[in-house]
């Protein structure tokens, strides 16, 4: 058993809270006071503690710089009306954590342990949730093996860790994407499913080229044939199609989206029609052609909602008719919001005060 009630706590001599600018806030590039961290050995967490946010020491033959043996979530605090702080469906990421850990041959977190981490570092650091339209707490928990050992194994002793970092929007302005039909992001069988570290490394370079055209982000298909559309970059993607809600279904290549669970559970609410199936390129580029495409976006928790302007096929692009005004999409972004910041009830019970 872990006594989450041992996590000693090292206070900064001194906040760096300061440096934050909530009318200009870098995406990823200021980091809070403090951390948490724990380490894993002889099948126990041990050592719960919380610090002052600095640079680690790894050995050189550390097994994640290896051999990618990591994983990593990523969720967000809000300050509601009252000033509390409100974290955004925690337990659902605990419990992603761990679906990732398996397939990763990483020691589960116990939800109790991730929960009350979560809750100190924030309590502690609560100063560094901003308050401003469109920004947020950026909580970044991640897990990542320390063997000193080079040798293809599962390694056996690991730290779990939890840093933050106050952030802005994600996506200044709607995105242009390609529909990348040569490199895969995933496929049957691999960890596409999972948010381990060597997925995210994969994807840089398509997307590089892809950049090097002028879009933004890819949308990527499946494997095997590249017929099947499966996600937007980090994101889960959805189209509004003649009035219908559509996106593929989670599997072993789709990560199974936090906030994509949650657009759908809403849009299922109002009563709008929806569908999670297999969807073809093809079937895609179709409704592109003949303009029955309302309105296309990427869902995940770093953007909320990415509306697509423009979607590249091939040696054709298709402009989406008016993205950044799509009523759903921008409906939908303002109840998530909404809920979020606690302006309006939650209905779901998502909302976790810190």
């Amino acid at each position: 058993m872990i006594d989450t009630q041992t996590i000693r706590i090292q206070q900064t001599n001194e906040s760096r809270v300061d440096e934050l600018d909530e009318s200009n806030i870098p995406f990823g590039q200021l980091y809070s006071d403090h951390m948490f961290i724990a380490d894993y050995k002889d099948g126990e967490w041990h050592d719960l503690r919380i610090e002052p946010y600095q640079n680690i020491s790894v050995s050189p033959a550390n097994s994640a710089l290896h051999y990618g043996i990591t994983i990593f979530e990523g969720l967000k605090a809000y300050r509601n009306p009252q000033g509390e702080v409100m974290i955004f469906r925690p337990e659902a990421n605990a419990k992603r954590l761990n679906v990732s850990a398996e397939r990763m041959c990483i020691p589960e977190v116990p939800e109790a342990l991730f929960m009350e981490a979560l809750t100190e570092l924030i309590k502690l650091d609560s100063s560094w949730v901003p308050s401003s339209p469109d920004t947020s707490l950026y909580i970044r928990p991640f897990v990542f093996g320390t063997d000193e050992y080079i040798g293809i194994r599962p390694s056996q002793n690991f730290r779990f860790m939890i840093i933050t970092c106050p952030v802005g929007a994600y996506y200044s302005q709607p995105v242009n994407v390609k529909i990348e039909t040569k490199f895969s992001r995933a496929f049957e069988g691999g960890t596409g499913f999972a948010k381990a570290g060597g997925n995210y490394a994969a994807s840089l370079y398509p997307a590089k080229l892809a950049q090097e055209k002028g879009f933004h982000q890819l949308i990527w298909t499946d494997g095997k044939t590249h017929e099947y559309i499966e996600e937007s970059g980090t994101m889960n993607v959805m189209f509004v199609v003649d009035g219908t809600l559509i996106t593929a279904p989670t599997s072993g290549t789709i990560l199974n989206g936090i906030t994509r669970n949650s657009v759908l559970t809403i849009a299922n609410d109002w009563g709008m029609t929806v569908e999670e199936r297999p969807i073809a390129v093809k079937e895609i580029i179709s409704a592109a052609r003949e303009g029955r495409i309302q309105e296309a976006f990427g869902v995940g928790t770093a953007a909320t909602i990415a509306p697509i302007a423009k979607i590249g096929f091939e040696d054709e692009v298709f402009e989406i008719n008016h993205p950044a005004q799509g009523e759903f999409s921008g409906k939908i972004l303002k109840e998530l919001n909404d809920i979020r910041t606690g302006v309006i009830e939650d209905r779901y019970g998502w909302t976790y005060k810190v």
